[in-house]
């Protein structure tokens, strides 16, 4: 296998990985609702419908990393979500380790930094977008 038929190898296997984890959180959310994060937006002054944009960074944008289409806005989107989650949710466990030693906010970090990952290196050739295009 060449060394370029690797590395798209490796695209596709980070996006499947990020955009598959991330739509599950997605799918849960499109099951259970927003209801927990309308709450968590209200009690830091915002408007509840803002919850609603999980669905873009959970659901659509996870859908554009497994396809390879707009890969790079797709990750970006992811980026931002785990930001908000973050900074929702988990801002008071930043810098605390985990029960088994590790960063408390391991998968959140993975999603984040993993997103960020693939939104610079694109989708590569196993993509509806190939390697064509600035966003894939």
């Amino acid at each position: 296998m060449s060394t370029a038929s690797q590395e798209d190898l490796a695209k596709l296997i980070l996006r499947l990985t990020i955009g598959i984890l991330i739509l599950l959180h997605g799918i849960a959310k499109m099951i259970n609702g927003v209801g927990p994060i309308e709450g968590m937006m209200v009690a830091r002054g915002l408007p509840a419908f803002f919850a609603w944009a999980a669905y873009i960074g959970e659901v659509i944008a996870p859908l554009l990393l497994i396809f390879g289409l707009y890969t790079r806005l797709g990750a970006l989107l992811i980026a931002v979500n785990m930001v908000v989650a973050i900074a929702l949710a988990h801002s008071g466990q930043l810098m605390q380790l985990g029960g088994n030693g590790g960063w408390r906010l391991e998968l959140q970090g993975l999603f984040l930094f993993g997103s960020i990952a693939v939104a610079l290196l694109g989708a590569g050739r196993f993509s509806i977008g190939g390697r064509g295009g600035s966003w894939n």
